[in-house]
Formats: C-alpha cells, sequence, structure tokens
C-alpha cells in the first residue's frame, strides 16, 4: 500500500505545478487529503518560475525574466524576487482572487490592478524551447542529405524516422487535401505538425524541460488557429471569394438581405475556432484525467484500508493505461489539426466546377 501511494505522489510531482500548488499538496497528503481542484488548477495554470524538484527541503526552481509596465514604468528582473509573498518595486503576486498567481500592484485607490504583462512565463520558455528542438531536429536531418545521396542510399535511425514522418503529412494530408499548388503550403504546416507533436511529447515527460501544458494553453492553439485562418483567406483564388460573397443560390436569399453571406462569413470564422478548441480541449482534459485518476489515491484515503486499497490499486492500471493513451493522443491531435488545416486550405482552393 505505501509502495502504490509513493508512486502516486511521484506521478503527482512529476507533473511540474506551482511551488505554492506543490507545498499545498505535500501538506494535504500527509494528512491524507488533496484539493483536487486546487492540483489540477495549479498543473493547468501557467507561473513565473519553473519548478525543478526538492532538495533538502529547499524548492528547486528556475526563475524567470518577468517584463512587466506599472504605472512607475517598466521593469524587468527575475522572478525570484517575488518568491515567498516579497515585493518588488510596488509588485507583488496575488494570492486570491481575480489575479490570483499573476503579478499585480496597488492603484492610487488601494485597489488591486494588474499592470502590461509581457513576462516569460513556464509556457512561454516551454514553446521557446520546443522552437529550438524542432529547428535542431530538422537541420540535423538535413545535414544527412547533405552528406549522402538519397537516390542512392535511404536513410536510416532518426533521419528515417523524419523522413516517414514527412512523407506521411506530405503524401497523405497535404497533397491530396491542397491539390496542384500543395507545395507552397507545405512548410507551414509540416512545421504546425511537428510542433505540435513536440510540445505534446514534451508535456507528457514528467522532468525538466518537459511537463509544460503548452497546447493546452488555448492562447497557443489560438494563434495556431490564425496562422491557418490567414493562410486560408489570404491565399484563396476568387472562386473562392465569390461563394461567399455572392453564392449560387436564389437571389431573394443573398440580396437584399445577404443571408447567404452571414452564413458564409460565419463560417469562416467557425473553422479556426473549432481547431482552436479541438486541440486545446484534448490535451486539456488528458492531463485533467491523469491527475484526477491518480488524486482518487489521496481522496479515499479516510475511507478505510479496504476500499483505499482497491482504488490505489485500479487506479494506478488506468493511470498507466492513461499515459500510454497520451502519447497516442499526442500523435493523433497533430496529424487532425494539420489534416483540418489542409482541408479548409484546400477548400480555398477549389476551382469552378
Amino acid at each position: 500500500m505505501k509502495l502504490f501511494k509513493f508512486i502516486a505522489v511521484l506521478l503527482l510531482m512529476s507533473l511540474w505545478q506551482p511551488v505554492s500548488a506543490q507545498e499545498k499538496l505535500e501538506d494535504d497528503v500527509k494528512d491524507g487529503s488533496v484539493d483536487v481542484a486546487d492540483m489540477l488548477f495549479g498543473h493547468i495554470g501557467d507561473s513565473y518560475g519553473w519548478h525543478i524538484t526538492d532538495w533538502n527541503g529547499k524548492h528547486v526552481t528556475i526563475p524567470l525574466p518577468c517584463i512587466v509596465r506599472s504605472s512607475t514604468g517598466w521593469h524587468c528582473f527575475m522572478s525570484s524576487e517575488l518568491e515567498h509573498g516579497h515585493r518588488y518595486e510596488g509588485l507583488f503576486i496575488a494570492q486570491e482572487g481575480r489575479y490570483q498567481d499573476k503579478i499585480v500592484e496597488y492603484g492610487e485607490n488601494g485597489e488591486i490592478i494588474r499592470p502590461f504583462d509581457i513576462s516569460i512565463t513556464k509556457n512561454v520558455a516551454s514553446l521557446m524551447f520546443t522552437a529550438v528542438l524542432l529547428v535542431f531536429l530538422v537541420l540535423y536531418t538535413a545535414r544527412w542529405y547533405r552528406r549522402n545521396d538519397a537516390s542512392e542510399k535511404a536513410p536510416k535511425g532518426f533521419a528515417g524516422l523524419m523522413e516517414m514522418m514527412v512523407m506521411m503529412v506530405n503524401d497523405d494530408l497535404v497533397k491530396p487535401s491542397i491539390g496542384p499548388d500543395y507545395r507552397k503550403y507545405t512548410p507551414y504546416l509540416l512545421t504546425v505538425f511537428f510542433f505540435i507533436f513536440l510540445s505534446n511529447l514534451l508535456g507528457i515527460v514528467p522532468f525538466f524541460p518537459g511537463g509544460a501544458n503548452v497546447t493546452g494553453n488555448i492562447a497557443v492553439t489560438l494563434v495556431l488557429a490564425l496562422c491557418t485562418f490567414v493562410a486560408i483567406n489570404l491565399f484563396a483564388n476568387r472562386h473562392y471569394w465569390k461563394e461567399i460573397l455572392w453564392p449560387d443560390v436564389p437571389v431573394f436569399l443573398k440580396f437584399p438581405i445577404p443571408l447567404m453571406q452571414i452564413i458564409e462569413i460565419f463560417g469562416m470564422i467557425t473553422k479556426p475556432f473549432s481547431l482552436m478548441v479541438r486541440l486545446f480541449a484534448n490535451i486539456l482534459a488528458g492531463h485533467a484525467m491523469i491527475l484526477g485518476l491518480v488524486s482518487v489515491i489521496f481522496v479515499t484515503a479516510k475511507l478505510g484500508p479496504v476500499i483505499n486499497g482497491s482504488m490505489t490499486v485500479v487506479t494506478m492500471l488506468f493511470g498507466v493505461f492513461m499515459d500510454c493513451l497520451e502519447l497516442l493522443v499526442a500523435f493523433i491531435q497533430a496529424y487532425v489539426f494539420t489534416m483540418l488545416s489542409s482541408v479548409f486550405i484546400g477548400m480555398s482552393r477549389q476551382e469552378e466546377h
């Protein structure tokens, strides 16, 4: 029983949370209860420092740059200045309320206000790391092709794996969906696929530099969806815009009341919206389900050894299954986002029938 609980604690701790959330989790484990909501939102949310581990009772955290424009001007400092409730140049991290866990300051009337904040948080740092890692992997693969003739020798190892995935996206998704002029969209769609896939994988990794909830952040999925929206509408042909502004329907449906035009424009908006919500919701739900399953062990700790013991075994088995399932979801969500982006772009490139 103690072994199962120890493994469960490791699983919970491995999904990095803000320092304050981890301190509370440790206290709750000792008295046999866990605030599940606080634990879930602690992992799902962002933080100004990247917590690594605990060593000799101390939190090992990588401080990240805070860049804030408050009522007194611009401030650039490391997040370590605000640890343990400290204040720095009138700024501090709110412990509760509307701006909980965000940098705030007191206004003229004593109310708490949030300044303009462009700090490099944990999710931003993870996003940057993923981008650098992606560039490295692409250049490393390109290095093999510079040194070898691919027409005479097939790539092996990592270069072979990358070629397989690139050809899969290019031949199975991009080319059939877009059509003859697919090549100019291929770099963007390949970048989107590998960025989402790497971000999803790093979100599952329980140690630094993994564990951040990048694709489970709706701001990240919003930007990705907006990029697809621009690719759809900026490079669309005239037949696409004709179907939106003057579709082939009876005149009374489009003039004088532009009913069909309103419906078509609404459809333009719902396409990127569906991309944004689908990726965000699936990744967020996966993280929440794993944490929720493991927390059952501690929630049932006060119900007796029989109930707690049986739930511990069941929960750990389901937890391992969910971890394996998340590996599949990491690939599927990258695949689906790229597939739908290709289909939407292809719809904007159709010729008149």
